[in-house]
């Protein structure tokens, strides 16, 4: 006999970290199916934002040309509102490793 697997549940928190190291990893494609075919990105390497996954993805290969940022999420805080509120340390380099900003 054959048993359905067991659906876990996964928290906003757990989703959070999902994302930041598929980030890290460059894995957009599986980054990508965490995020509504609709997402809304900030572009805050260039300014503005970009819309859609595919857009998400063309910002995130034109950024990584240039420059090599790692993002590790260090708190999540639950707004009121239901969203959260991420805080991050970030480490942004050049191609050749020089530190840009920490």
């Amino acid at each position: 006999m054959i048993r359905p697997l067991k659906k876990f549940a996964v928290t906003k928190e757990e989703t959070i970290i999902q994302a930041y190291r598929l980030f890290n990893e460059r894995n957009t494609d599986e980054l990508l199916r965490l995020m509504t075919p609709d997402v809304h990105w900030p572009n805050g390497w260039e300014g503005g934002y970009v819309n859609g996954r595919e857009a998400v993805r063309n910002y995130w290969t034109r950024q990584w040309q240039e420059i090599n940022p790692t993002v590790i999420p260090e708190n999540c805080i639950a707004l009121q509102d239901g969203r959260l509120e991420v805080l991050v340390k970030q480490t942004v380099k050049d191609k050749e490793g020089t530190i840009l900003f920490d």
